[in-house]
């Protein structure tokens, strides 16, 4: 589970990111987190990650509370979350299979661990062929879909997606929203921040729209111009 409660964020130049921000995010849903550029979105992300702290309110993340964590529970945090980035932040020297092994040795995986969570993993974002190929090797939704693998090989409880259909096509899009929707069916909690609204208006998920720091509509259903349609 995800919860903010009043959550404010100020950077040190002034801007007030957060203003005030409460939500819920119960495990096994999926939300889409949506809004103009600047407000607030990254923000959100950054404080899910612990990437930055919170000026006010209280952060409580899949058991831990972001707010007053420890550095000795940070990364033990993190383990409980996938983060997907737009721009696949993947080792181009490592093959794929590399790349995900590369992951679950940081966290102390055992090599039997290891060689049966990759290949499952390849399999259910349809790269099983590719473990050996390397990124530049690969097209932009394949080089995307091993973004997903890598966020999954370590079982997280949430996937995060921060913009990940931002590099690609509109038929690569919509593969790529398919596959985090049966993620989610697997059980996996999935968060996914994007402007992109024919895909938002798709598939009919949760949407919380961001404005100028805060929630200003909470639904199921479409976002069109700027709010949402039920």
């Amino acid at each position: 589970m995800i919860r903010l409660k009043d959550v404010e964020m100020e950077y040190d130049n002034g801007t007030r990111a957060i203003q005030g921000i409460s939500l819920t995010i119960e495990d096994g849903e999926f939300v889409f987190l949506v809004g103009p550029s600047g407000s607030g979105k990254s923000t959100i992300i950054k404080l899910l990650t612990s990437e930055v702290e919170p000026s006010a309110g209280r952060i409580m993340i899949n058991g831990f509370s972001v707010s007053n964590i420890s550095g000795r529970q940070i990364p033990l945090m993190r383990r409980t979350l996938g983060v997907i980035f737009q721009d696949f932040r993947l080792i181009e020297k490592k093959t794929v299979y590399e790349n995900l092994e590369f992951v679950m040795r940081a966290v102390g995986a055992s090599p039997k661990e290891i060689k049966k969570r990759i290949p499952y993993v390849l399999n259910l974002v349809g790269l099983e062929q590719k473990s050996k190929s390397h990124p530049t090797e690969l097209s932009g939704g394949e080089q995307q879909r091993v973004a997903i693998a890598r966020a999954l090989v370590n079982n997280p409880n949430t996937i995060i997606a921060d913009e990940p259909t931002g590099n690609l096509d509109p038929e690569r899009s919509l593969e790529l929203m398919s596959l985090l929707v049966k993620i989610n069916q697997l059980g996996t909690t999935v968060v996914v921040v994007t402007h992109e609204k024919d895909l938002v208006d798709r598939f009919g998920k949760r949407v919380v729209t961001i404005e100028a720091g805060r929630v200003v509509n909470d639904s199921i259903g479409g976002y069109v111009g700027g709010r949402i349609h039920g």
